[in-house]
């Protein structure tokens, strides 16, 4: 969690420089995309992890019968 909220702040950082408040001239537009991937990877992986623990709950509750 504490990951994807620096994620989503590096977003606007790569626009607007944190110091004077202005906008970059050249935005920072690796920091950009690799800050959308980060989010995209995180979103991803703990949907495959939830996924993975309810297919195992499942098969647990199914074997008690």
């Amino acid at each position: 969690m504490v990951i994807l909220v620096f994620m989503v702040v590096s977003i606007p950082i790569s626009f607007i420089n944190p110091i004077s408040g202005e906008f970059r001239d050249p935005p920072f537009i690796g920091l950009f995309y690799l800050a959308v991937a980060g989010i995209a990877i995180i979103v991803l992986y703990s949907s495959y992890k939830e996924r993975k623990d309810r297919q195992k709950a499942n098969a647990r509750r199914r074997s008690r019968k």
